[in-house]
């Protein structure tokens, strides 16, 4: 289902030719969003490295994700486990922020967390007072509300396209947009 405002728990999805390299083809899962500002976290841009990569102590082949353009040098983490993570924080119903980090690391080394029952991100997704309100009413974005497992289980690559498909109508016809039109 559509909806076009910003709101704590949806997804921002950027518009097909949104011309910032930071967000082009970005579904952004909102993490926050009040007078104050918003955050929240790319869920669609991979990296070439993996968490083990980035961090002493931890073993596996977890991915990482950018987050976003701020903070470059922060790790963060969602995930759909709060019985095996204390300390999480509860975003929307079946989406957690967050958590003790030293109890997640345990529990990758031990093969105890699935793959795709928890993301890093490298960095994050900011906005000031008012500037991503400004934004959805220039159409920069897109919103929507989310699925928590199809977050978590839908290839990242995959996850733009598949998000305007789900929201149906003339959202369809924008999935199939090509990067650069003069292309096609």
């Amino acid at each position: 289902m559509a909806v076009f405002e910003a709101k704590k728990g949806n997804l921002l999805i950027a518009e097909p030719f949104l011309g910032d390299s930071n967000f082009e083809r970005a579904v952004i899962f909102l993490c926050e969003h009040n007078e104050a500002g918003s955050f929240g976290f790319v869920l669609n841009q991979t990296m070439d490295l993996r968490l083990e990569d980035v961090l002493d102590g931890v073993y596996g082949t977890v991915p990482l994700y950018i987050g976003g353009p701020v903070e470059p040098n922060t790790l963060h983490f969602l995930h759909r486990i709060p019985e095996q993570i204390e300390g999480s924080v509860e975003v929307c119903e079946g989406l957690y922020f967050s958590g003790n980090f030293e109890q997640v690391k345990q529990l990758i080394n031990l093969g105890l967390i699935p793959e795709n029952d928890i993301r890093f991100f490298v960095g994050y997704s900011g906005w000031g007072e008012g500037q991503l309100d400004a934004e959805m009413k220039q159409n920069t974005w897109m919103s929507t509300t989310v699925n928590i497992d199809f977050i978590f289980d839908t290839p990242a690559s995959e996850l733009w396209r598949l998000v305007l498909r789900n929201m149906g109508g003339d959202f369809k016809v924008l999935a199939n947009y090509p990067i650069d039109p003069r292309l096609n």
